[in-house]
């Protein structure tokens, strides 16, 4: 039985198949995951690290740095400032990188499918 993935595409229409195998879609697929994919390992582990230490470390994690500071709320807090900055970055990043890109794919597409 033929892989129905492999039919061309209908008269007049996009065959997005062959988007998806074009070089600059490979492209950005690999700019993507290759931000993506350390970005998330990295943030994993220091959220790990986190509840590893809370978990197996309170004396460490109770030391008082300031006032009623301690190492634990401080730990816990950055969770906050590194989600927002891996969002952030990301944002710079799809901006500079990933966009480019897929504004010349969507191009692509639009005059296509114009000429259809």
């Amino acid at each position: 039985m033929p892989d129905p993935r492999i039919e061309t595409a209908p008269p007049g229409g996009i065959d997005y198949i062959a988007v998806e195998e074009s070089p600059r879609f490979v492209e950005l697929k690999r700019r993507q995951r290759g931000f993506v994919f350390p970005m998330a390992i990295a943030f994993l582990v220091w959220y790990f690290a986190y509840v590893l230490l809370s978990s197996f470390a309170p004396a460490f994690m109770s030391q008082r740095v300031w006032g009623d500071i301690t190492v634990g709320l401080l730990f816990g807090l950055g969770q906050f400032v590194t989600t927002f900055a891996i969002t952030m970055t990301y944002v710079w990043y799809a901006n500079r990188k990933l966009d480019p890109i897929s504004e010349e794919i969507r191009d692509e597409l639009e005059r296509e499918e114009a000429k259809a």
